[in-house]
């Protein structure tokens, strides 16, 4: 189905709107949303650090290599992303603190 390109920007807009001003909570999300994080690890974030995180495109992901990475540091780059590289800014889709509760599910996972 064709949809004429203002309405593909209103749809965006809206989107948008809706994500920014999704209801905050205490420490971590939902579990619905929770899942969808993990979901975006896989697969957006695998695309460029490599399916197992390892690193491809982008550098490891592995908590051992996050490690000794400031969280503040590891915030503003998933926020804001990294200019002159591949790595954009996530602030559209996740906040700030899905992002922070991001950072911690990296750090706390086991990878050989």
């Amino acid at each position: 189905m064709y949809i004429p390109w203002p309405h593909k920007r209103l749809a965006l807009l809206l989107s948008l709107c809706f994500i920014s001003t999704a209801p905050a909570f205490a420490q971590n999300p939902p579990q619905d949303r929770q899942k969808e994080l993990r979901n975006m690890l896989k697969h957006d974030c695998g695309s460029c650090h490599g399916l197992t995180l390892k690193g491809g495109l982008g550098p490891s992901l592995l908590a051992k290599d996050l490690a000794n990475k400031p969280d503040d540091y590891l915030l503003d780059t998933i926020q804001n992303g990294r200019k002159g590289t591949a790595m954009p800014p996530w602030k559209p889709f996740i906040t700030e603190q899905e992002t922070r509760w991001f950072i911690q599910t990296l750090l706390r996972q086991q990878h050989d």
